[in-house]
């Protein structure tokens, strides 16, 4: 038997091809009595809309192309289902793409996007090339979501506010007391708003700040915290960049043998789904990376009507989440 068409739907319902259009896309005045039968002919016929048909008679795919940085990192995949959430109520989905594996097979980019000429381009996280994402930009909308470095013109930015997070994350390390406290940096622009946040807020308390270079990850983290923890003069507190160098960080104080929170404090950053895990329970900040995918949709959608505005730069508020990973200085001295 062949597939059930439009024009079935629209004889079952005792109405026109184009008012079961109407109602497909969600569009257009309808009465509900003749959306109700619409819907109720494509139940009983199982009618499925012909996505490539709608995809040439509307000019476009109703796909988002979505270029990920690292998929690696949890706080990227709470982003991801903020993102979708959002994108699938509008009629849209979602095509993933690596932009690491990309880059190290040295393919272009977004070149893929465009041969399935996708709708518009969300960037997850650092993506280096902002001469090619102008270009791109002035092709389709497109959105950097997780990321803070300059963009071209026509480019929104949905991101935390990292430096404030960062004075968060340190005035609570403070005000345990604490004063000697480590930050376990990380690169890019997001790494040196949250450096930025971490030395600015310990020089206002009269404290001076440490910093030890590193990276995003977990084994970044651990090493960071060894060479740290083998100083003269140890820290009493740790700053990760990121709850991945956290989890590296409290790895690292248990093979030295050192309590967490009694003789070590550690805070994280992103508040992803591994800091809430009971064994470790760790104390971060809170960047809303389901909120902010959801911000960054809400922005594609609206380039969809403006195409030509400029680009704006939006910052979901932090908020510090505080567990099990942090307390006052355990030896009874000053920090």
């Amino acid at each position: 038997m062949r597939p059930p068409t439009i024009r079935d739907v629209a004889e079952r319902a005792g109405v026109s091809k184009s008012l079961v259009s109407l109602v497909l896309r969600g569009s257009g005045p309808v009465r509900p009595e003749k959306r109700e039968a619409v819907l109720r002919a494509v139940r009983e016929l199982g009618y499925r809309p012909n996505a490539a048909a709608r995809s040439l008679s509307e000019q476009r795919t109703r796909t988002i192309g979505v270029l990920l940085d690292d998929l690696r990192n949890p706080w990227f995949v709470e982003l991801l289902d903020g993102l979708n959430s959002l994108l699938h109520a509008a009629g849209l989905h979602m095509l993933l793409a690596d932009a690491r594996l990309g880059r190290r097979m040295g393919h272009d980019l977004a070149e893929p996007f465009l041969d399935l000429g996708v709708d518009g381009l969300v960037v997850v996280g650092t993506v280096p090339d902002a001469g090619g994402l102008g270009a791109l930009a002035r092709r389709m909308p497109v959105v950097v979501a997780g990321a803070r470095e300059a963009q071209p013109p026509g480019v929104d930015v949905v991101a935390g506010d990292d430096e404030r997070g960062a004075r968060l994350a340190t005035e609570h390390l403070l005000g345990l007391g604490h004063r000697r406290i480590a930050h376990l940096a990380g690169h890019g622009a997001v790494g040196a708003l949250r450096r930025r946040g971490f030395e600015r807020a310990m020089r206002a308390h009269g404290a001076e700040p440490l910093v030890e270079p590193g990276d995003l990850t977990e084994e970044g983290g651990y090493r960071g915290t060894v060479r740290l923890l083998s100083r003269a003069e140890r820290p009493t507190a740790l700053f990760a960049v990121n709850d991945m160098a956290a989890v590296g960080a409290l790895s690292a104080a248990g093979e030295l043998g050192l309590s967490v929170p009694g003789e070590l404090s550690v805070t994280g950053y992103d508040n992803t789904s591994v800091s809430r895990l009971r064994h470790l329970w760790l104390t971060t900040v809170d960047t809303a990376p389901h909120e902010v995918g959801r911000r960054a949709a809400r922005c594609l959608l609206d380039r969809f009507e403006r195409p030509d505005g400029e680009g704006r730069v939006r910052l979901a508020v932090p908020t510090l989440e505080i567990r099990g990973t942090t307390g006052p200085p355990g030896d009874g001295s000053p920090g």
